[in-house]
């Protein structure tokens, strides 16, 4: 069963926006080792939220993996991995952190638990919340 992700980004660096212009990236700049862990763990398929960083803090787009993580080829260390990953659709409105740290079922999401965590797993349950309010309501079900 695929699993889902989201990918923090510095929008100014590179933003959700310059994905959908550039149709498909290799990401790259991961660092943290439980980051570099996490993304390890990505299939080809999975689903992944984008969320920018700084001013925002907002998860404002909707992504996919086009392949499982290899080592980076800018790089000589090879336990520095990347992820190539296709733009699928912006979300309607983006949902801020401030939405996920106040609602109730978020509290154990790693956005909040954990939130230097640069890349990290999203439970089906967190992600319907998620989509749920980027479409203006609540969860969904």
């Amino acid at each position: 069963m695929a699993t889902r992700w989201l990918f923090k980004t510095e929008p100014s660096v590179y933003s959700y926006q310059q994905l959908v212009k550039d149709k498909k990236t290799m990401w790259d700049g991961v660092a943290n080792n439980l980051a570099l862990k996490n993304l390890r763990d990505i299939k080809r398929g999975d689903q992944v939220f984008i969320y920018h960083t700084g001013d925002e803090k907002a998860a404002v787009g909707v992504a996919k993996a086009l392949s499982e993580a290899y080592p980076d080829p800018s790089k000589k260390d090879p336990k520095l991995l990347v992820v190539d990953v296709e733009a699928v659709r912006e979300l309607p409105r983006p949902v801020t952190l401030t939405q996920v740290k106040a609602h109730p079922k978020l509290k154990n999401f790693d956005l909040v638990r954990n939130p230097r965590l640069s890349i990290m797993k999203v439970t089906d349950e967190q992600w319907e919340i998620m989509e749920g309010m980027a479409k203006g309501g609540g969860e969904k079900g």
